[in-house]
Parts: structure tokens; C-alpha cells; sequence
């Protein structure tokens, strides 16, 4: 178990039991989060394999630090985790440009930021392996979600052209996409827009409440989540896209089955948009 993970928002749910997991596999693990005391506990525990990173993924500075802390520690990084990120509730029209420009800084640019720092390590080693934890909600939109579907939509599309740039330098990109699970997505770490409009009562109002009343009891178990995500680690042919939970599934069917509703039957009218040029 030679290969050092690096994982982001090891604070709290994902982050937090991959760090726990990896490490009691053996692997070497840089355990990042915005405060080093919320994962004391993490390193004290294998003080010869876990080493703790400060990171803000919204600030440049911190991530060239993390980067150049963790190769002068560990000398390589083979497994990115970008699990750090926060979610925002509210309707389009009612969200709030700085809490959804901010959720943006957190959930893509930070993402992006860092992987830009990582890439290079990577190409240099020629292999790695780069883990984007995204949603469901990044393939199958919710309401109230919005601008938090918007992140995860950038992190899938973002990642699918990624895999296609760096696979034949033997770079591999997974994209993490759960549906609701135990963690402290729905709790205090999401915000939610100050602004209600009674007209999206039924629609965006309604899931807003939906979504504080099941967090902590959500189905998705972070415990089984991160081992499934270990497990496509290690495999020999990782996937592109692995959905996690039963709604996860459930939504993707769904958006599938209305895509090629859409496709199939407006076919005639997207065919005929073409007009081939004479010869």
C-alpha cells in the first residue's frame, strides 16, 4: 500500500470515513481540512501514515501549500479526492448571488483549482487517479437545488472532458455521484436563501423542507459510501460514473427514460435542423 491519497473536507461525512478507511488499509493519506484540529483525532491515530493539511479550497495560497506540503511529505500523490463542498437551498429567483457565487468558489473552482496544481504531479509520475465527488444532483435536478445542481453539472462535465485529455497518460477520473446519505450535507453545513416567495411553495418550498427534515436520516450509509468508492479505486477498470444509493439509480433511470422520450420524439425536427452544403 504504497499510493498517497490526498482528500479534501476531511472534517465531516465522505472525507472524513475515506480518511478513516484508507488508512486503516495502509495507504499513506494527506487528511485535508479548513481547521487541522477537526482531524487530530485522524492522524493521532496513525501518526506515521496520516498527515494533516490545512486547506481552504477558496484560497489559491492554501492550495499551493497543500500541495507542496503533501509532496515534500509523502513524495507523490496517486488519488485525489475532491470531496469538499457545501450545498445552498433555495429557488432560482429566490437564491442570493453571494451565497451561490460562493458555493460555486467552493464546490468547482476549488475543485478545479487544486486538480489544476495536481495534474502535473500526475503527468510526471504518468499515472493516477483523480475521484470528483459530484451528486445525483449533477445529473437529475432538483428544485430548491438550483444553483447547487449548477456545481455539480460544471463537476461532471468538467470531469468527463478530463477523462478524455488525460487517459492516455494513465490519469483515471471517477465521478462520485450519491444521493441523499448521513452525512452533514442537509444539517449545518448547508445554507439556505433568506428569501421565500409563496408562489414556489409547492415546488421548491416544499423539497426545502423535505430536505431538513431527512438529514440524519437519509438511507445512504457514509460508511458503506466511502468503501464503494475505495473499491472503485482499486480496481483495475475504475468506472466514469458510479452512482451511489438506491435514488441515486432510481433518479438517473428517470432522466434517462425523458431524455429519450425528448430525442425520440422530436428526432424528425432535430434531423431536419441539419442542411448539408452542396458539393
Amino acid at each position: 500500500m504504497n499510493k498517497v491519497w490526498f482528500i479534501t473536507g476531511c472534517s465531516t461525512g465522505f472525507g472524513r470515513e475515506l480518511a478513516q478507511q484508507t488508512l486503516a488499509l495502509g495507504y499513506k493519506v494527506a487528511v485535508a481540512s479548513r481547521n487541522t484540529e477537526d482531524v487530530k483525532d485522524i492522524v493521532a491515530a496513525y501518526p506515521e501514515t496520516a498527515f494533516a493539511v490545512k486547506l481552504d479550497v477558496t484560497k489559491a495560497d492554501e492550495i499551493s501549500s497543500s500541495v507542496k506540503q503533501v509532496l515534500e511529505k509523502f513524495g507523490s500523490i496517486d488519488v485525489l479526492v475532491n470531496n469538499a463542498g457545501i450545498g445552498y437551498f433555495g429557488a432560482a429567483e429566490e437564491s442570493e448571488e453571494a451565497e451561490f457565487r460562493h458555493m460555486f468558489e467552493v464546490n468547482f473552482f476549488g475543485l478545479v483549482n487544486l486538480t489544476q496544481k495536481v495534474l502535473p504531479v500526475m503527468r510526471k509520475q504518468k499515472n493516477g487517479h483523480i475521484v470528483n465527488i459530484a451528486s445525483i444532483a449533477g445529473f437529475f435536478a432538483f428544485p430548491a437545488l438550483s444553483f447547487y445542481n449548477a456545481t455539480k453539472f460544471a463537476v461532471v462535465g468538467y470531469s468527463e472532458s478530463l477523462a478524455k485529455e488525460t487517459g492516455h497518460l494513465g490519469i483515471k477520473i471517477t465521478i462520485i455521484a450519491p444521493s441523499g446519505f448521513r452525512t452533514d450535507w442537509a444539517g449545518r453545513s448547508a445554507k439556505e436563501s433568506s428569501i421565500v416567495i409563496d408562489d414556489y411553495a409547492p415546488t421548491a418550498g416544499a423539497n426545502r423542507a423535505n430536505l431538513r427534515k431527512a438529514s440524519g436520516h437519509q438511507p445512504g450509509d457514509p460508511v458503506k459510501g466511502a468503501a464503494a468508492i475505495i473499491k472503485a479505486v482499486e480496481s483495475e477498470n475504475p468506472p466514469l460514473h458510479l452512482l451511489l444509493g438506491a435514488a441515486a439509480l432510481k433518479n438517473a433511470r428517470i432522466k434517462l427514460a425523458e431524455l429519450k422520450n425528448d430525442f425520440d420524439t422530436w428526432e424528425a425536427t432535430t434531423i431536419g435542423a441539419d442542411s448539408p452544403l452542396s458539393e
